[in-house]
């Protein structure tokens, strides 16, 4: 059977903007689930290289192993994290990445993306959304994520309202590598 990586993104909507209460969701999240990708993801809080930095901390204590950083390759690159996980408007900056020293995934949401991440050598990419998820458009559905990881020979991550195990065993069935989710993990 095949063993999904479980990446964990974060979204201040659900984890708090104040250092103490996302001190406390952070730690309650990744002692009570298995998670191997961990990514800070906040496009809205003041005080973000704050709690990048808690971030990091907080997931090497739990022992991740690959913590990343969503868009901001300045502080992926200062408070030395793993990786960064870039936005699909972000495709000119995964070179830069890369020489960085830093792992790339990129989110793709059509398959002429998956071979743009494909042709400028991005570690994984995420395809998403694989099931609804609010203001992100019409799903792609169960049966494009089959297609993709069986077309494209780069490591996939469903993304998209994945919420529960139900959804976790139909992505299961593909040959993704593994699934990402802010709500899965709450």
């Amino acid at each position: 059977m095949n063993t999904l990586k479980q990446y964990l993104i974060t979204d201040p909507h659900f984890y708090s903007s104040d250092i103490k209460v996302f001190e406390e969701k952070l730690n309650h999240v990744l002692k009570n689930n298995r998670v191997d990708i961990a990514c800070f993801r906040d496009k809205s809080s003041s005080n973000i290289k704050e709690l990048a930095t808690l971030f990091i901390d907080t997931c090497r204590k739990h022992g991740i192993e690959n913590i990343f950083i969503n868009q901001k390759l300045d502080l992926a690159q200062s408070l030395n994290y793993d990786g960064i996980h870039l936005t699909s408007n972000q495709f000119n900056k995964i070179q830069e990445a890369k020489e960085a020293g830093l792992k790339t995934i990129i989110s793709c949401h059509t398959f002429e993306e998956i071979k743009k991440a494909m042709k400028l050598e991005a570690n994984m990419v995420t395809y998403s959304p694989i099931f609804f998820t609010p203001n992100k458009g019409e799903p792609k559905g169960i049966e494009k994520l089959f297609e993709a990881t069986d077309k494209f020979a780069i490591d996939i991550i469903a993304l998209g309202g994945i919420i529960d195990e139900v959804h976790v065993q139909q992505i299961r069935k593909t040959k993704a590598k593994g699934f990402a989710s802010i709500r899965y993990f709450i």
